[in-house]
């Protein structure tokens, strides 16, 4: 069984087992996270969409850890302007583990 999940912005699709990074959530290391946002829930040929999501639908998960991404080095440049920027940017993510699947 694997389900469409929107949380944080994004969408992600998941099956019992799956560890998966998401946005960072407000939830201490061992919590349980349940997703309510649910588009789609499918089972072999069986499938269903929702419109745009499926009431009663809930994905439970487990919080592992809380980290930061790799740094994402950017580079402004001029060509002969002498002018050169450089920044980085690290993304904080949450590292969820699914542990079931409501289909409602």
């Amino acid at each position: 069984m694997f389900a469409v999940v929107k949380t944080g912005g994004k969408q992600y699709r998941v099956s019992e087992g799956d560890r998966l990074r998401v946005e960072t959530l407000d939830a201490e290391a061992g919590a349980s996270v349940d997703f309510d946002t649910v588009l789609m829930v499918g089972e072999g040929e069986s499938v269903q969409v929702g419109t745009p999501t499926i009431s009663n639908a809930t994905v439970t998960a487990k919080v592992i850890d809380h980290g930061r991404a790799k740094k994402v080095k950017i580079i402004k440049f001029r060509r002969r302007k002498h002018h050169m920027k450089r920044m980085g940017h690290r993304q904080n993510y949450t590292e969820v583990e699914i542990t079931g699947i409501n289909a409602g």
